[in-house]
């Protein structure tokens, strides 16, 4: 059985592609996407990396309920999908709001995605979408000679939208029965079908997964390639000094407490580095990322994973600084990023010298034990103090951060949460807005899948298992 085929838009392709085609005059208006790929085990991934707006003065013909163009203007997108290997996917609106495909709709793709299969060679999924006047899309692709629908168009902007083809179908368990009277059922059944990866099943990670699993999220993976010692057991939930003794992986620990559990939630236990392109591959799936934790050159990564298959993507950051039971500071922080806007980067949370010098302390440790001690390579931290309340204080922040953008609550906007800051010894919750672009990530937005993999040689290095 094939795997179901996902849509991934960032926050700004939406917008700018709805204000295209919601021009102001209720005539329908049409575009078309060229799109990456993460072709997984799970599921086919297509993400967003072009919007090509077919111009109003370009159309035949533009009326309440349908539009054509001429084929002619579409030789050059051609073009580069099949140079690129890029899937194409159509985009109309129906400004009435008709919520499905028209038999105007059925006759024109029956025409137009056998021909863009037919121009692009290869096992690629090209489709339709419709958008509705309140930005909501559904959609199908051809794979063969069939039209399969698009199980989910997401978008990751200040607000997370997930559309399924299948909305409301799914039976709500009776356990989510005390949280779905602060949350309504749509929000619950999108809960349900999330594929959520956990990055670090420790400090943050733990808490951070036992929250996921308790408010019914479908998918979890988990990454994870350390064992448990005696010093984890004081701030792993459901871990225990045995646990330690057998030396048992985190995320068997954390798999078999999601079994334990008995919510439902599917548990995708990886015991390996992020750094391994099967392991990229596998979190390149999800519709959702946390990260959680502390490496430079492991956010650096996840960075580049929202970025090149259009993640959102949730950092969480503890900082506890103390000396001889003197504590200065106890403080921590969420940052959310969206693809193809600002970066851990372009937020100063570490530079690109500092992710280099953390690559060849993972890769070389001698090399980096020499460049330290000769002076090139400033800043290194080796481990730093852990106590549970606070990181259970930054997972539950984060957890709700993520609540909040899947269902709108604050009286501002998302927008003015692009990072949150909580500072316990000071007692202070600091907010700062979504600001700039990087420029180092903004050019990789869908990208999709690339050789080597992220555009990174470490990862073409190591060969698929």
């Amino acid at each position: 059985m094939p795997c179901p085929v996902t849509l991934a838009f960032t926050g700004d392709q939406h917008a700018h592609l709805r204000s295209h085609l919601f021009p102001g005059d209720d005539l329908e208006a049409v575009a078309f996407l060229l799109c990456g790929m993460r072709d997984g085990d799970r599921r086919q991934r297509l993400t967003v990396r072009e919007i090509h707006e077919i111009p109003y003065e370009h159309c035949v013909r533009r009326t309440p309920t349908s539009v054509t163009w001429s084929p002619d203007y579409i030789d050059t997108i051609l073009e580069r999908a099949a140079a690129e290997r890029l899937a194409v996917i159509k985009v109309h609106s129906h400004p009435n709001g008709y919520a499905a495909f028209s038999a105007t709709d059925d006759r024109s793709d029956a025409q137009l995605l056998p021909m863009i299969q037919g121009w692009v060679e290869g096992e690629l999924s090209h489709g339709s979408v419709v958008m509705l006047p309140s930005g909501q899309m559904f959609g199908r692709v051809m794979r063969g000679g069939d039209l399969t629908s698009i199980d989910c168009i997401s978008v990751a902007g200040d607000d997370l939208h997930f559309w399924y083809a299948n909305a409301g179908s799914l039976e709500l368990p009776s356990f989510v029965a005390s949280h779905a009277q602060a949350f309504d059922e749509g929000t619950i059944e999108r809960l349900q079908r999330l594929s959520v990866a956990v990055i670090g099943a420790s400090g943050t990670g733990a808490p951070t997964i036992e929250q996921l699993i308790r408010l019914g999220v479908g998918e979890i993976v988990c990454v994870d390639d350390d064992v448990m010692e005696d010093r984890n057991v004081n701030r792993i939930v459901n871990s225990t000094m045995a646990d330690a003794v057998e030396k048992r992986s985190k995320v068997e620990v954390a798999a078999d407490a999601a079994e334990r559990i008995g919510l439902g939630t599917k548990f995708i236990a990886i015991k390996q580095n992020l750094w391994h392109p099967d392991v990229v591959r596998a979190v390149a799936q999800c519709d959702v990322v946390f990260g959680c934790m502390d490496t430079v050159d492991g956010r650096f990564l996840l960075n580049l994973i929202s970025t090149f298959y259009n993640i959102p993507y949730f950092d969480i950051g503890i900082r506890l600084v103390a000396s001889d039971g003197d504590i200065k500071e106890v403080c921590g922080t969420v940052n959310y990023i969206r693809p193809g806007r600002s970066s851990l980067v372009s937020r100063d949370l570490f530079s690109i010298t500092q992710v280099a010098a953390a690559g060849l302390a993972r890769n070389d440790p001698m090399a980096h034990d020499r460049q330290l001690k000769d002076g090139y390579i400033r800043g290194f931290q080796g481990r730093r103090p852990a106590v549970i309340s606070v990181n259970m204080l930054g997972s539950s922040l984060a957890v709700n951060e993520f609540l909040a953008r899947l269902h709108p609550y604050r009286e501002e906007t998302n927008g003015s949460y692009a990072s949150v800051t909580f500072s316990l010894a000071s007692m202070e919750i600091i907010c700062d807005p979504e600001e700039g672009i990087c420029s180092i990530f903004s050019r990789s937005v869908g990208m999709g899948d690339v050789r080597p993999l992220l555009r990174m040689m470490e990862l073409a290095d190591k060969r698929s298992t």
